[in-house]
């Protein structure tokens, strides 16, 4: 018997056992936290009449509108939901499953989940995070036993035929830069998996750190087998303490079962995997500064090239991938490339989360094919406009990107330019504002963003987005002539063409996209 398929009897044997036993999942993640999730655990232990009852904690299914929940699922697999449970509503929850009573999810939950097609996601809110026996039983490391019987190259291969494209914003194909680390001579090799994320209105990788730690284990291994590294880091954001607090505790169960470590099942791959809190910062997130920070020099990006899977970190070959990214690799390898393949778009394969916040009936993080229409994200899964308020624009891509009127509701949502004013999908943040938020107000507020996380280095954006806040602050004041409006638009396009990395080069885009589209609003 091989070492996987013994992990796999010995979780077998013992989840089996607690089967017969009433399950209740209280969702605990960034969002239910603030709303005291965390108590409501502490609430039903202490209940005597429950002491049969099995009760795990779980990370967020995406659904924040209805946080905290409670979903209690009966030993014949029928189940009871609860939404927006506070401390007056345990006495009814305890009632209900001494009672074995069944509840629907309200239709609102029901619109939310039907509107998704959900793979890295999936189990999300009903397993518990940390618990490697049910990972193990979902067919999690399966794939990772499956590629241990591959040549690297052949699971390289594997995932440019998926037509994978990374999840962090570029979409850069993560195939090819595993073979060029691969292919380069190095007498050691690294992977990072960039747990950054600290853009405004970005929720993706927290929810799947929280959720499933082990399927963003268990992609990092892959990687990093197929791209020759040994060592890897999780670089996780310093204020998502709860994903590094899910993360290092998966890995701690990972390694008690020789999943992480010398000979991983019983093979001759050996990998190492920790994990390092990010130094704070937007900044952070661009790659060559995340490698800066580890290595204990200032939060800014280094020239390219060389790029950092010829020369990395400490000068070694160097992969480093987004969170949603190696999150699709264990799937992938479990469903073969071309199922993937046939998901979303021919140029654009797979699904993608998107953060949906702001004045929207149902925010919540939403799993979607690639090609999506921004209407199926706002209203088919978030339920469209607040109270009858009429949505006024939307700012998809965060800081880094601009926005766009309702006129462009059934834009596809794909990888490069939405639209040429410099609108891009990046992480697949999406903010909903109706006509009680004035156009720019939001746009000061994503060039303050912008200057606040400049970290300094390079001259054009340095110098270049505090001038954007003081030109947009002296056309609110002044008369708003086109000489101003001129400014604005030269000082964006010196900002987008000359600075060092991803920050300035954007930093211009939210005010030419409102420019573009909203000009009146901006000079009236």
């Amino acid at each position: 018997m091989s070492a996987y398929s013994k992990l796999a009897a010995s979780a077998h044997g013992r989840v089996t056992k607690s089967l017969s036993a009433t399950r209740v999942a209280i969702q605990v993640g960034h969002c239910s936290k603030s709303a005291k999730a965390q108590d409501l655990v502490q609430y039903l232990e202490a209940s005597s009449v429950l002491k049969e009852v099995d009760i795990v904690t779980t990370g967020c299914d995406g659904a924040c509108f209805a946080a905290p929940q409670v979903i209690v699922t009966y030993p014949g697999g029928t189940r009871a939901y609860f939404q927006n449970v506070s401390e007056s509503d345990i006495p009814n929850i305890i009632q209900t499953i001494c009672d074995c009573e069944t509840r629907q999810p309200s239709n609102d939950l029901e619109e939310f989940y039907e509107s998704q097609y959900l793979l890295l996601m999936a189990g999300v809110g009903l397993v518990e995070p940390c618990d490697l026996d049910e990972y193990i039983l979902s067919g999690g490391y399966e794939s990772l036993d499956k590629v241990l019987r591959m040549k690297p190259e052949e699971i390289i291969q594997e995932i440019s035929e998926s037509g994978l494209l990374g999840r962090g914003g570029a979409y850069f194909p993560p195939s090819r830069k595993w073979s060029t680390a691969l292919n380069t001579d190095s007498d050691n090799r690294f992977l990072v998996v960039n747990a950054e994320e600290g853009e405004p209105g970005l929720f993706k990788d927290r929810h799947l750190m929280e959720g499933i730690p082990h399927r963003i284990i268990e992609g990092a291994l892959i990687s990093a087998y197929a791209s020759g590294a040994t060592q890897c880091y999780v670089y996780i954001n310093a204020e998502a303490e709860l994903s590094a607090e899910r993360i290092i505790c998966a890995l701690g169960k990972a390694a008690e079962v020789g999943l992480i470590g010398d000979n991983i099942l019983d093979s001759d791959f050996s990998c190492a995997i920790g994990v390092i809190r990010g130094a704070g910062g937007y900044v952070c997130g661009e790659e060559t500064t995340l490698l800066n920070t580890i290595e204990g020099l200032r939060r800014e990006p280094r020239l390219k090239p060389p790029f950092p899977v010829e020369s990395g970190l400490f000068q070694k070959p160097t992969v480093i991938n987004n969170v949603e990214t190696i999150a699709n690799i264990p799937i992938i390898i479990g469903m073969g490339a071309s199922r993937f393949s046939q998901i979303g778009l021919d140029t654009a394969t797979g699904t993608k989360l998107f953060s949906l916040s702001g004045l929207v009936r149902r925010p919540g993080l939403v799993e979607l094919p690639l090609g999506s229409t921004l209407r199926q994200i706002v209203y088919d899964a978030g339920g469209g406009d607040l109270q009858g308020k009429p949505i006024h624009f939307m700012a998809v891509g965060g800081p880094s990107s601009g926005l766009l009127p309702m006129s462009y509701i059934d834009v596809a949502m794909l990888p490069g330019f939405l639209h040429e004013s410099g609108v891009v999908m990046g992480g697949g943040g999406v903010m909903v504002m109706d006509t009680s938020v004035p156009v720019m107000d939001a746009v000061k507020s994503f060039a303050q963003y912008n200057s606040s996380e400049s970290c300094g280095k390079c001259t054009p954006c340095r110098e270049g987005t505090p001038r954007l806040v003081e030109l947009l602050n002296n056309l609110e004041l002044s008369t708003k002539s086109s000489e101003d409006i001129n400014k604005l638009r030269d000082l964006c396009e010196v900002l987008n063409g000359a600075s060092l990395c991803g920050l300035g080069q954007m930093a211009g885009n939210v005010v030419l996209s409102a420019l573009h589209f909203f000009r009146d609003d901006l000079i009236k």
